[in-house]
């Protein structure tokens, strides 16, 4: 059983706000510790974003984009940052539409989870789509993708390759597999 941990709360003295940017802001807290040192955190805010495990024929849809913070190409599964006040079930379905071109006819929820809580707030939620229909991709005007679906076995060795490497894409490259072993998620 874990013990009360509240003890160890850290409660902020004060911010100092450092970036305003379009998709993240960055600020530097200073928080009071158990013992009542103070000690500073830096956090990077984000609005969220929203994740999509998409089969088709035993594939799985994926896209494939440069990402300049790693300066390498990636394989991931469709996935987007949140509107203010989006429902992430709502995001999860237009990513899939805008990425992909398909459209689900259902969704359900998988799991959500916090990218790097420990210095970020991003909240990440995964949704599986049944019931694909083709309709129109339309990437973001900055946003050049090439969208493939691929097998089970591709995505095992895109893992290993580290073509895939992102925590979404490797955690629904996880669930799919206990999906192809059980018929359930």
């Amino acid at each position: 059983m874990l013990k009360n941990t509240e003890e160890f709360r850290e409660p902020t003295v004060s911010t100092q706000p450092i970036f305003e940017g379009k998709i993240i802001s960055l600020q530097v807290d200073t928080v009071r510790l158990p013992d009542g040192n103070t000690a500073t955190r830096e956090i990077v805010r984000h609005p969220g974003a929203a994740a999509v495990l998409a089969l088709l024929d035993d594939k799985m849809l994926v896209v494939e984009q440069y990402r300049k913070p790693m300066e390498k190409f990636q394989v991931e599964i469709p996935a987007g940052k949140l509107d203010a006040g989006e429902d992430p079930m709502v995001a999860a379905a237009r990513e899939l539409e805008e990425e992909t071109g398909y459209r689900a006819g259902k969704l359900r929820p998988l799991s959500a989870f916090y990218t790097s809580p420990g210095f970020a707030d991003e909240k990440l939620y995964v949704y599986i789509a049944e019931e694909l229909t083709l309709g129109e991709s339309r990437p973001d005007e900055d946003e050049y993708l090439n969208v493939s679906a691929i097998t089970f076995e591709e995505a095992q060795q895109y893992i290993r390759e580290e073509r895939i490497s992102d925590a979404k894409t490797v955690l629904a490259v996880y669930a799919w597999h206990i999906y192809r072993l059980t018929g359930e998620i």
